[in-house]
């Protein structure tokens, strides 16, 4: 799977999930632009980490179909 034309593997690099998280905030900045910046820092990466998840679930699914 790519993501802005990068792989992404079972676990990003700590490079990787500073930008996703980055892209993130620039994508909700109008939706949550009311929270506190500590709030909207909690929320960011409670999104990138469901994302990570959900990457992986799908990856191991997709693995499971190919044998």
């Amino acid at each position: 799977m790519k993501i802005g034309g990068k792989s992404l593997k079972h676990n990003m690099t700590i490079k990787q999930r500073k930008e996703l998280e980055a892209n993130m905030a620039k994508v909700f900045k109008e939706n949550i632009k009311m929270l506190s910046s500590e709030l909207q820092k909690i929320l960011l990466d409670d999104l990138v980490t469901a994302f990570q998840n959900r990457i992986n679930v799908l990856i191991r699914a997709q693995k499971k179909r190919s044998y």
